[in-house]
């Protein structure tokens, strides 16, 4: 998914590591750069403005709440997700 956004990646690398490293002080470990800048790409800046401006590009990177990408990856990890469940006791059994 190439965006408007992408061309400004190595600009505002270091904001990336700074939210990264505030995910893996409150214990996300396994947050990675590509997985923030795809929440950003697709929920951020899904609607894309006419003139990009880095300040603003830097915000929405730093405004990140931990809650927002937590829901967003569990969302995409279900869309990704191959459930197969072959009868009805298999449901039940999923959703206790």
């Amino acid at each position: 998914m190439d965006s408007r956004y992408d061309s400004f990646r190595a600009q505002v690398q270091p904001a990336l590591a700074s939210k990264l490293e505030e995910f893996r002080l409150l214990g996300y470990d396994s947050v990675k750069e590509a997985g923030l800048w795809e929440f950003l790409n697709k929920k951020k800046w899904k609607k894309v403005k006419d003139e990009v401006k880095l300040h603003e590009i830097i915000q929405d990177i730093l405004g990140i709440k931990v809650s927002d990408y937590i829901s967003f990856a569990t969302i995409e990890a279900y869309k990704t997700a191959d459930i197969t469940l072959k009868d009805e006791n298999e449901w039940k059994e999923l959703l206790k």
